[in-house]
């Protein structure tokens, strides 16, 4: 399919971010080919499904993830900050949307590490992944270059991407010298000479988050495999609808 749709921590525009209710919508959608989620460690390390590393915003508990046990943020209620439709929705472990995932989509697993925090995340998240068998169902990014180098020392088969918002000449062979082969960026950054030294170079590339029907438009024009994350996924499809599409003569060839 043309641009693939990323929903971003799930349809997040529907249901609350990193939520199995959000996942699952995606997951449901059958024009949604990936889902971008984050991921960190419990107190007593199990990889958990939330993004930002203090509890405040998203549920109600207080404190930084990393001081609850599994069982302690699985209590707490990760729905209500949306609506109270979701009062109740749980912080999911990796394993849940790992095993609702399996087969149906792929996932962009965010590691959410400073490269202090989490020191043993890689290895916790590649060995629920190994678990489930799904090794080529996942890529891993990161803001933090070294959790890339070494998930890919631990695994020299997982797919690694890195995540920034900014470019640089140096990029590409940055990425190269990482054995990564996907790019998560900020959309703001691209351009058509960008997309064609990645195209060139082999490099899979994600824009991030996209959630207005313009700008969607304008990247779906730009190059037509760039992966569109959007917490909007009903205006991914608008926009996709809405693509210009090339003329044909009456057997049906393009014209030139």
């Amino acid at each position: 399919m043309k641009n693939p749709c990323v929903a971003h921590r799930g349809w997040s525009g529907r249901a609350p971010e990193n939520t199995m209710a959000a996942i699952k919508l995606a997951i449901d959608a059958d024009d949604i080919k990936w889902i971008e989620i984050d991921v960190q460690l419990s107190k007593d390390g199990v990889p958990v499904v939330i993004h930002d590393y203090n509890l405040r915003r998203t549920t109600n508990g207080r404190g930084e993830v990393k001081s609850w046990s599994a069982s302690e943020l699985s209590s707490l209620d990760a729905g209500s900050w949306f609506s109270s439709a979701f009062k109740g929705e749980p912080i999911p472990r990796l394993d849940e949307v790992l095993r609702a995932a399996k087969g149906k989509c792929m996932l962009n697993v965010e590691l959410k590490t400073d490269g202090v925090r989490y020191p043993a995340l890689e290895e916790k998240v590649l060995d629920r992944i190994r678990a489930f068998g799904m090794e080529d169902q996942v890529v891993l990014t990161s803001f933090h270059a070294g959790t890339l180098f070494k998930a890919r020392k631990l695994n020299a088969g997982v797919r690694t991407g890195l995540i920034l918002d900014a470019w640089r000449p140096s990029l590409i062979e940055e990425l190269r010298s990482l054995g990564a082969d996907f790019l998560s960026i900020g959309y703001s950054r691209l351009n058509r000479m960008r997309m064609e030294l990645l195209n060139a170079a082999g490099i899979k590339c994600m824009a991030w988050t996209v959630n207005d029907k313009r700008s969607l438009a304008r990247l779906m024009a730009m190059d037509s495999g760039l992966m569109l994350c959007t917490n909007y996924p009903e205006r991914w499809r608008e926009a996709l609808t809405k693509q210009p599409r090339k003329l044909t003569g009456w057997l049906g060839m393009p014209f030139r």
